[in-house]
């Protein structure tokens, strides 16, 4: 999956809400998702436990939505047009929060994972996508996986890389 946040800013948390704290967040150019990603962590919504979530993105639109509940998943990403769509990409970093526990207060933060949420964004972060949800999903690369920046690995595996000068 790729995307850009070309123009867009990042947001640090650093106590002041949304405790415990332990993310930075951003979003992408509304359009600029494609590609393929698949949750790798439980998430719930709506009293609905969601697992393998995967989601198939073309110029930020998803286009193909499948879970262990696949029908009740494109309930919800049909709720209104902003609902298929990213409000807010960001990368967990709290070293004490370990382990998933469908709590996305917590779960969210947890070091080595980042997390996307369909639907309404975060005006402060540039974003302009309207929905009356925020669902945020969570994949867990403590075992695997790279994110790119700028043609420059940024994040492996759970952590982040030192750019060398």
């Amino acid at each position: 999956m790729e995307f850009s946040i070309k123009g867009i800013p990042v947001r640090p948390c650093h106590g002041q809400r949304n405790i415990p704290d332990g993310e930075v967040f951003s979003c992408p150019v509304k359009t600029s998702v494609n590609g393929t990603i698949q949750f790798n962590t439980p998430t719930l919504y709506a009293g609905t436990r969601f697992e393998n979530v995967r989601l198939d993105f073309k110029d930020g639109k998803i286009v193909n939505a499948t879970s262990n509940n696949t029908k009740r998943l494109n309930e919800i990403l049909d709720t209104d047009p902003g609902a298929r769509y990213i409000g807010e990409f960001s990368l967990g970093f709290h070293p004490y929060i370990m382990n998933p526990m469908c709590d996305i207060l917590f779960d969210e933060k947890i070091g080595g994972t980042f997390h996307m949420a369909l639907g309404a964004g975060y005006p402060e972060t540039g974003s302009h996508n309207k929905s009356s949800i925020h669902w945020d999903m969570i994949c867990d690369m403590r075992n695997g996986g790279q994110i790119w920046v700028d043609d420059e690995l940024f994040y492996e595996s759970g952590r982040f890389v030192l750019f060398e000068s």
